[in-house]
């Protein structure tokens, strides 16, 4: 028999590699998405006829066990939050509901319906927040920084406490950046990406928008927060396959997921721009709109445990990472 799998967020960057990767695997996939007024998902379309949706909220606990009890899925992967830190300074009481209390919902619904599924939790570097020590492994102690990684945190902290108070398989992966082109153009890596292709192609106004509602591309520039916060950047196809890894495993466990190499957002300007053969400098503004009330970091992995105990590492360079994403916006941007 197929195992059964139950993705939340399956629309999103990691749900969609995700889905892939395990319906590569001989499972049967079933993703929770929200009612919506149209069902066309960019991320799934290409594997939509190969998935089950299932509509449910993580804000209502009732059509979650539902959706649970109808699948009875043999491993679960909570994906599914308000996943912008900066974001969350803007809506933190959204954050909290969806990303803390939405992951608690899910856990409950699962404790109730499929007692024995495995569980995976997506927890985030962000949790380090102002760091302890650097890099950060499974013992580094959290110290969040931003309402995003306090909710995670919540809900991190949740799904150890049901592990041990209720037996239950649970595991945590506590992932560090990871960027692809699916990913939404909210994220530093995309605007960067995104306008360094603009730059290339001529396009001096984008017709996509930032989140203060103006082209992410203004007059030839694009606005950017502190450019000198540092972060570890990895690819989401290769960190899906960890997720999976993780709960292949005979005990439930915490894993630090990420590449080990950090990054300014200045060398990410750098990379991107230096491969259409412009200099970032003359392209980008820094805005004080987009510095973060507080900055996380600086964040970078020890991923060794995952490395020994999953045979896990990382597949695609930094450098490859950024071309993929600036040839992505060329292709849909031509």
């Amino acid at each position: 028999m197929k195992k059964k799998a139950l993705i939340t967020g399956i629309t999103g960057q990691d749900g969609s590699y995700l889905a892939e990767f395990l319906l590569k695997k001989g499972y049967e996939v079933t993703g929770i998405i929200r009612k919506t007024s149209h069902f066309y998902y960019a991320n799934i379309s290409h594997i939509q006829h190969e998935l089950n949706l299932i509509q449910a909220d993580l804000l209502d606990p009732v059509s979650i066990r539902e959706a649970v009890q109808k699948v009875m899925p043999d491993e679960v992967y909570n994906l599914a939050s308000q996943s912008h830190p900066a974001e969350s300074f803007r809506q933190p009481i959204h954050t909290a509901e969806i990303t803390g209390i939405g992951a608690h919902r899910v856990m409950d619904a699962v404790l109730d319906a499929a007692p024995k599924a495995k569980f995976y939790q997506a927890s985030s570097s962000e949790m380090f927040g102002w760091v302890k020590e650097i890099p950060q492994n499974e013992e580094t102690p959290f110290n969040p920084a931003n309402p995003y990684a306090a909710a995670k945190l919540y809900a991190h902290n949740i799904a150890r406490i049901y592990r041990k108070s209720y037996k239950m398989f649970i595991s945590c992966g506590i992932l560090f950046n990871h960027e692809s082109p699916r990913r939404g153009l909210g994220f530093v890596t995309q605007k960067v990406t995104y306008a360094a292709a603009c730059a290339k192609l001529g396009i001096r106004t984008s017709e996509h928008l930032n989140e203060e509602g103006e082209p992410i591309v203004k007059n030839g520039k694009v606005a950017l927060g502190n450019l000198e916060a540092k972060r570890d950047w990895g690819f989401a196809g290769d960190y899906v396959e960890s997720m999976w890894l993780i709960l292949q495993q005979k005990e439930p466990d915490d894993f630090v997921v990420g590449t080990g190499e950090t990054h300014t957002i200045a060398s990410l300007c750098e990379e991107a721009f230096s491969y259409v053969g412009l200099d970032w400098k003359k392209y980008v503004v820094v805005d004080k709109r987009f510095v973060r009330p507080t900055e996380t970091g600086p964040l970078v992995a020890d991923y060794s445990k995952a490395k020994k105990v999953l045979g896990w590492k990382p597949k695609t360079s930094f450098k490859e990472l950024v071309r993929m994403l600036v040839d992505a916006h060329l292709a849909r941007l031509k």
